[in-house]
């Protein structure tokens, strides 16, 4: 078979050009040397957003996209994205109060908003958004963006493009592809070669090493890495709203409501010179992020309170930007199309937000050597799961009433993790028993197989940490229960 797409990368990027490709009719392979989602696209701060620092950086298309795509993609994928409130403390000496009226001023207006609540200005002094912080922090202003479980979100993709007829391969690394005429010969790691039309090269972190090892072709474009790290502590504060911090640098660290007992806190930009692959935070990150919230908070946090942290390489454009936090986030391709050869498009940056549109962007890029095919569905559609036409609460209710054995804690988790799907899951079970073994927290047997067979779940590690975080919930013996019934 001659596929029309190849797409190297199961992050994000990739995830979403194959949905797109796939539901147009195009015949789409994706290989993903991991796990999906198992670089970038797990490590972010879980946020659907504009990005409210951008418009410092003048960069008023790319928050003008980006909140135009919160709007679809909340509608899209109820059950895995939500709004958030986020409260940001005036902090004196930094942005005039002037400065943030007119950016929230304009964060309300770039883009039609018809789902979340506009921007106030707010006193904290006294108000429960403000009893968390220092006695100094008297007015504030409120805004709404939203979160999402990032690496659900590209399993959706994944799953919805598999559902129009994409093959996906995980744990199948490509090692070399070479142009043949008019389509690409790509040889995997283990073995395998596929033909193609196109090669779209969504690498993430990786995009230069393919380029330069595996294509072995001019790369017109380069990739900045930087490499941003979070922290997940005990839940510092009561209440579902989040904080944007202000620094003293110039840059913003979020504290967010995570997984009921939780704080997420992050993030860090610093620049990374080294390859590609795993990374660590490090004591400088920690400190640094410790430092910025204890600025604030009424009750310091200490590094005692630290459960997990994770890192994350970003795949930047490289636009010459001297400090890791102005680089743009912006995305951009590099077009390799010799005049009767087989075309490949390699993605530098982007994010989780403007995934969608960057799909869009890259197969208007590509239609001219593709075969005929559909026009662009996917602002229209709905994610996996996410056919909810009243609302999640709605869902949810419904879920505990038809299956009451679950109790509220594993419907609220299984109905956010599925959505819809979660019947496919739980099928004609009438009680727990009929799931199977529970591992603890409610992970049983059923949805194990299920993750393994419709989400391409092969380790403990995908299933703890990227399918759900049920890491930070589950024992040391629990954990290695799971190991082995997987090994096994």
């Amino acid at each position: 078979m001659i596929y029309d797409l190849l797409i190297v990368g199961g992050g994000i990027n990739g995830c979403a050009i194959a949905r797109d490709a796939a539901g147009r009719g195009l015949s789409v392979r994706l290989v993903e040397q991991g796990d999906l989602a198992q670089g970038t696209s797990s490590a972010s701060t879980k946020l659907i957003h504009g990005g409210l620092r951008y418009l410092e950086l003048y960069e008023f298309r790319l928050v003008q996209e980006a909140l135009a795509e919160r709007e679809l993609l909340l509608a899209a994928a109820p059950h895995v994205i939500w709004p958030l409130k986020f409260v940001l403390p005036y902090e004196k000496g930094l942005r005039p109060v002037w400065m943030l009226r007119l950016g929230l001023f304009l964060y309300d207006h770039l883009a039609r908003r018809k789902r979340l609540e506009g921007s106030h200005m707010v006193t904290l002094t006294g108000d429960a958004l403000g009893a968390p912080l220092r006695d100094a922090y008297r007015i504030g202003f409120t805004y709404a963006d939203c979160w999402v479980d990032d690496s659900r979100l590209v399993v959706l993709n994944a799953r919805d493009a598999a559902e129009h007829g994409a093959t996906i391969s995980v744990g199948a690394k490509l090692v070399h592809a070479a142009r043949q005429g008019d389509r690409w010969r790509a040889t995997l790691e283990s073995g395998e070669t596929i033909e193609a039309r196109v090669l779209v090269n969504a690498a993430g972190p990786w995009v230069s090493e393919v380029i330069e090892d595996a294509l072995r072709i001019p790369a017109r474009k380069h990739v900045r890495l930087v490499k941003g790290s979070h922290l997940v502590l005990r839940r510092l504060f009561e209440g579902a709203q989040a904080y944007i911090l202000q620094n003293p640098d110039g840059r913003i660290v979020f504290a967010i409501p995570f997984e009921c007992d939780f704080t997420l806190v992050g993030t860090t930009d610093v620049s990374y010179g080294g390859s590609p692959g795993a990374v660590a935070i490090s004591d400088v990150e920690t400190e640094y992020l410790l430092n910025s919230l204890n600025h604030f908070l009424r009750e310091p946090a200490t590094r005692d309170d630290i459960v997990w942290s994770y890192s994350g390489l970003r795949p930047l454009y490289d636009d010459g930007a001297l400090k890791a936090s102005v680089v743009t986030r912006d995305y951009a391709f590099d077009l390799d199309a010799p005049e009767a050869a087989a075309p490949s498009l390699s993605i530098f940056g982007g994010k989780i937000t403007t995934a969608r549109r960057l799909a869009e962007h890259a197969l208007d890029q590509l239609a001219r050597f593709l075969p005929a095919h559909g026009e662009a569905w996917t602002a229209r559609a709905v994610f996996p799961g996410g056919d909810m036409p009243q609302g999640f609460d709605r869902f949810l209710a419904d879920l505990k009433r038809d299956k009451p054995f679950l109790g509220d804690a594993l419907a609220l988790r299984l109905a956010r993790a599925y959505g819809t799907r979660v019947f496919q899951l739980l099928k004609d079970a009438r009680i727990l028993d009929d799931l199977g073994r529970d591992f603890g927290c409610g992970l049983s047997e059923a949805e194990i197989a299920y993750l393994h067979e419709m989400e391409w779940a092969r380790t403990a590690d995908d299933i703890l940490w990227r399918r759900s975080k049920l890491g930070l919930h589950m024992n040391d013996a629990q954990q290695r229960a799971l190991h082995e019934f997987i090994g096994a």
